[in-house]
Order: C-alpha cells, then structure tokens, then sequence
C-alpha cells in the first residue's frame, strides 16, 4: 500500500493488507499525534488495509485510541478518544465536538445569543472548526483574517478563509499587515531580543482587537484548542510566570478598550477538532508554519502527548484541574493585574503604564512595530540609514 505522511510530506510503501496499528507501529508513528484517513474516510486502529489502500497520515499533534464502535449508536467508530473512554461514529462526533463547545460557552457565560462574536481565523483546522461550530449553533459570529507575508502559506491560508467564508455566506474581515503597517512577519527575523513568533502573536492580538472595538463587536474568539492552553500552562509552571498564570482564562472579561476574549475550543483536543473539519470538509492548511521551528510550545505539546499517551486525560486534569481549584486560590488575578491601564499615546489602544517611561505611554505593538521597521531600513553591514561610519 501507499501511505503519504504529512508534514513534511513523505511516501512509503508498506506491504498489506495490515490494520492501521500495526502501519502505525511499522512506520514509528505515535497513534496519539495523527489522523489516518483511507479513500477519504477516517478509519481506527482496527480497520484492516487493503494492500492496494493509498492512505493518508495526517499530524494533529493530539489524539487517542479506545472501542471501535461509537458509544451512542454502537456503528463503526472513525474516532477514538481514549480520555472520554469512547469512540464516535461521523455523525455523533459532530454532536460531541458542539456538546463541548456548549458546555464550555454555559459553564464560563462566554457569549449570549443577542452578542456579536469576531472570530480570528487562520485557515488552520481549528479557526475554521471554531467559526463553522459557532454558525452552525446560531450564533452571529463574523471572521477576521490577518495576512502575515509568510509567501505561499499566507496565499494558500488565505485562499481557504475566503473560501469558507464565501461557502458559508458569512463576512469576512482581512486585514494585510505590510499594506497596513509596513512590516511581515518575515520582516521581523531581524530583530535580536524578539522572535518572529512573539511578533506573529502581538500583530494578530493588536489587530484582533482593533477590529473588534472599531466595528463594535461585543466578544473576540479564537481557536485555541485543549492542547494548546495545556501546553501554555505547563510552561507558565515551569518558569513561575505569576502574571500569566493569573490571567490565563478560557474568558477573559471586557476591560479597558477591549472587548471580552474566549475560546470556546478549550475542551477539545487538536484532534477533534482535525476530525471535525475531514468530516464537515472543511478544508484547512495541514501544513505548519514554516517559521514555527524551534517554537517552546511545541516542545511542551511533545512531553503532554507523551504523558497522554501512557496516561489518558492528563492533559484535561492539568489543565481543568487548574482553572477550577488552583487559579483563583494561588493566582488571583486582583493580586497579579495591578498595571494601571491608560491609551497607548500613539494609536489610542490599550497599555499598561511603563513604571520608568517618560512621555506618553506606548503600547508593545507601537513599539515592536518601530523596532522592526527600523531594522528594515538597515543596510547589509547592519548600521541605521545616515550612520556615521
């Protein structure tokens, strides 16, 4: 049989017919981290391939394995997710991944019905499943991209948003950051004492907001998953970050010029969310970032699947164990926010007060944004414009 591995893409041929356990195995794939999808299906780990099968093994960087029928009907599973103890088929995977999306909006009150909600979408699997979920429950949420220069990733992330959007009838906001600002994300590898992903993610959290308050949208969402706020909080443990312990929240209030923050994906797994969207076709970029290498998050995503993997349902422990009986009693957030909050002087957005600055305040994207465009005007031999030899 053939079987493509994604990212970075490879193809091996694999003598069949032989159940997708023991591909997985020949191949040393962690079951835990991906998809395997045959004729455009989703199929489990018992699923016997053919030997002519072409599959596909797709990384979500999440996952589980468990019965191999669906719980609710007891039909033939396409997933299985060994921390519920429970496997679904196509159609009741679509009902578990919006139960969590409600149980999550009702526990934390995230958004009513009567709001209007900016979703920011990436063309990554879990913007889009985020954005599809909340329209499909009837709440009136609109998109925001954010175009990043990241050459033909940026083009085909692009390309997929503005499908959807189209696809679905919904309105979509795009905002370029060289057309509006003057830099990309490339742009921003010069910078000695930031990197370009702490760049990436200021831009898309200065624009996002922006958006939201300048159009009057009631509540901000973005996609981040189960995994990703595990491996968030796992390494604001490891180095006693007490600020962003405080405020690391599925909800995060209206405050001071910016509109209530969400993430209604919080109790779903990188790889529901991939299933979710092979299942509605939704079509996403499965490619990651080609500027993500070396990111620390990643490497916190590898030792949390690993612990998942021997352990089911550490990851939801973790980090629901946190927000429920650590946050408020060790890290409360009136302790740890005391920053007095005053309009950046230049574009009137939202910052804290500089203890030692002098002037009017400016904001870190007001700064970073000078930074970046002042390594831009450098030559070669790395001296500002109008330097002195």
């Amino acid at each position: 049989m053939k079987v493509k591995l994604r990212n970075p893409d490879r193809t091996e041929l694999v003598d069949g017919p032989m159940n997708v356990a023991a591909v997985l195995d020949r191949l040393d794939v962690n079951p835990e981290t991906v998809l395997v999808i045959c004729d455009g299906e989703l199929v489990t780990k018992d699923h016997v391939l053919p030997a002519d099968a072409e599959v596909e093994i797709r990384p979500v960087i999440s996952g589980g394995a468990g019965p191999a029928r669906c719980h609710a009907c007891e039909r033939t599973a396409v997933i299985e997710i060994r921390r519920h103890g429970a496997a679904y088929c196509a159609e009741h995977l679509i009902d578990h991944v919006r139960g969590q999306v409600r149980t999550a909006i009702d526990h934390l009150s995230m958004v009513s019905y009567d709001e209007w909600v900016l979703v920011a979408v990436s063309g990554g699997k879990d913007s889009l499943a985020l954005w599809d979920v909340l329209l499909d429950m009837g709440y009136r949420a609109d998109g925001l991209y954010v175009g990043l220069g990241i050459g033909t990733y940026s083009s085909r992330s692009e390309q997929l948003v503005r499908a959807f959007a189209d696809a679905r009838q919904a309105t979509l906001h795009t905002v370029d950051l060289a057309d509006e600002y003057g830099y990309d994300i490339p742009a921003a590898t010069a910078l000695r004492r930031r990197s370009s992903c702490g760049v990436c993610g200021l831009s898309k959290r200065y624009v996002f907001n922006r958006v939201a308050v300048d159009h009057g949208y009631d509540v901000m969402a973005t996609g981040h998953n189960l995994d990703d706020e595990a491996a968030t909080l796992l390494g604001n443990v490891l180095r006693w970050q007490t600020p962003m312990l405080a405020r690391q929240s599925p909800c995060l209030p209206a405050r001071d010029g910016m509109s209530r923050k969400i993430k209604p994906l919080y109790r779903l797994g990188e790889r529901e969310t991939a299933a979710y969207c092979v299942i509605k076709g939704v079509d996403y970029v499965v490619e990651e970032c080609p500027m993500v290498a070396g990111n620390t998050v990643l490497r916190y995503k590898d030792a949390l699947n690993e612990l998942e993997r021997h352990s089911p349902g550490t990851k939801a422990a973790f980090l629901f164990g946190y927000l429920e009986r650590a946050r408020d009693r060790h890290f409360p957030s009136d302790e740890h926010d005391t920053a007095e909050v005053v309009a950046c002087g230049r574009c009137g957005q939202p910052t804290g007060v500089r203890e030692h600055g002098r002037g009017d305040p400016l904001c870190a994207f007001c700064r970073t944004h000078d930074r970046v465009l002042a390594v831009m005007d450098e030559p070669r031999g790395g001296a500002p414009v109008g330097a002195a030899p």
